[in-house]
């Protein structure tokens, strides 16, 4: 969906479609090169990730595999509950692997805080993460993230994944919810 058809209900568009485009090709071949004959399993966060996994993975031109988890510490409304649950847990043994967690969006950073605590207690070779957005004035959980596609401000923004009550994630631009929406 393009921002046009809503756009009574956005802001501001932040990122267009072209913009997340190039820059998650430019994460890709990073990604390509630090991950060269390394069994490299990409675990996408479900929901939000799903477009980002779906075009990374297109992107890069190594092989990998894919699992999904899904965790959240979001109900329906614009705040973090600040309670981490796994919904939906790996389908594969992760000890000895190269993961590469793949996130739509870092926020507070409780969530992928435990996350990756989680993981690691799996003993995998390599845990690192790559998130198509941070805000960095959100953060309260300090994670450290390799690839991090764009910062943007603390404002409560949908498009590429991210969504509101579950709606506006297949909004192939990034842009500011307008509050009557919400409100």
């Amino acid at each position: 969906m393009e921002d046009a058809h809503i756009s009574s209900d956005l802001v501001r568009v932040i990122l267009t479609e072209d913009q997340i485009n190039q820059r998650l090709a430019e994460i890709a071949a990073q990604i390509d090169e630090e991950y060269r004959d390394k069994d490299v399993l990409l675990v996408g966060v479900l929901t939000g990730a799903v477009m980002v996994m779906a075009d990374l993975s297109r992107a890069m031109t190594i092989h990998c595999s894919m699992d999904w988890m899904a965790i959240s510490s979001y109900g329906s409304g614009t705040q973090s509950s600040g309670v981490v649950r796994i919904l939906k847990d790996l389908n594969t043994d992760i000890s000895g692997r190269h993961v590469l967690v793949v996130e739509d969006i870092i926020d507070t950073g409780l969530t992928l805080s435990y996350l990756v605590s989680n993981l690691r207690s799996r003993e995998p070779a390599s845990v690192e993460i790559m998130t198509m957005f941070r805000k960095p004035e959100a953060a309260e959980n300090a994670v450290d993230v390799k690839w991090v596609g764009f910062d943007l401000p603390n404002e409560f923004v949908v498009g590429y994944g991210l969504d509101y009550a579950g709606k506006y994630r297949n909004l192939t631009s990034v842009a500011t919810l307008a509050p009557h929406v919400y409100s």
